[in-house]
């Protein structure tokens, strides 16, 4: 049977997630609109939660790292009286009858969660063990333990109090962090229950919501082939990372996996430094300066 051939689209579409959609169900989707060969997102964003989803394209696949390992930005709100089993709206209540904290004792107990933080992520959770996802156990009721983890915690507003029990709140973290986590801990803090009613990401590295397409609005703009209103460059990710142009001659032995030297283009005190070479305003590879070389630890095969 002869495969399909699918169009080679490189570059991202930041999905303003809807709840109750898995990432990879919205991978599908996009793929399946766009036509395309290949795509993947750049971290699980739970069915719950809402808000900037990155899909790389094609070439951008290369980079799904670069955002993975950035920082993220969420507002979520926590619910205050009883917890559940899955930290959220959408688990069964656990404990009940814990007791609502005013806003100065959330605001005088914030601090202890800002900075290097341990963290136990919830049994519903994407993580793996002995190869089978967390939740799939949960859910068939299986007994496991998880270990906990170190993630970092960069700033932790409060916004509002949005009712008589639940509170909004801003939080800016590392990778790997688990927002109903953060919740369920704060709320065990004021010795009470807590539960997340809302969880929406703002930013994911480099992607914030004023780059994000709803899902509808993408499928009008594939059906009127306005892609170009859409697709985002590949090396829209590499903002923060400097950029050294190369030659054409250059461009295509980094290519090759070839390296250039350091020296002629004047960047032998770079040592270690990660620079995104272009020829013209072609992305052409990641490189690395090691000693006197240019080295590619990154090819890309974009047309000019």
């Amino acid at each position: 049977m002869k495969r399909t051939k699918h169009k080679n689209i490189n570059g991202w579409i930041v999905i303003d997630k809807p709840q109750g959609m898995g990432s990879t169900e919205v991978v599908n989707i996009t793929r399946r609109l766009l036509d395309a060969n290949k795509n993947g997102h750049t971290g699980t964003l739970d069915p719950f939660a809402t808000g900037v989803l990155p899909i790389a394209f094609g070439e951008a696949t290369k980079l799904i790292a670069y955002v993975t390992d950035g920082k993220k930005e969420y507002e979520f709100v926590l619910k205050f009286g009883f917890d559940t089993t899955t930290d959220d709206l959408q688990g069964e209540p656990v404990h009940t009858g814990g007791r609502v904290p005013s806003k100065d004792e959330l605001l005088r107990i914030l601090p202890a969660f800002v900075g290097k933080i341990k963290q136990t992520p919830p049994a519903y959770s994407a993580i793996k063990i002995g190869g089978v996802r967390a939740y799939k156990l949960a859910r068939e009721g299986k007994n496991f333990e998880i270990a906990e983890r170190e993630v970092e915690i960069y700033s932790l507003d409060f916004l509002k109090q949005v009712s008589d029990d639940s509170f909004q709140f801003k939080v800016c973290c590392s990778k790997g962090t688990y927002i109903r986590t953060l919740g369920k801990d704060i709320a065990l803090k004021l010795q009470s229950y807590g539960h997340l009613t809302a969880l929406r990401r703002t930013r994911c590295a480099n992607f914030s919501i004023s780059d994000t397409i709803l899902l509808e609005n993408l499928k009008n703009m594939v059906y009127e082939k306005s892609e170009q209103g859409f697709l985002m460059p590949v090396q829209t990710v590499l903002r923060d990372i400097a950029a050294l142009a190369v030659s054409a001659e250059d461009a295509f032995k980094l290519r090759l996996g070839q390296r250039l030297s350091a020296t002629t283009y004047g960047v032998s005190e770079r040592q270690d430094e990660v620079l995104a070479a272009f020829e013209k305003d072609c992305l052409t590879a990641l490189v690395r300066v090691e000693g006197k070389a240019i080295v590619p630890i990154r090819v890309f095969n974009l047309s000019k």
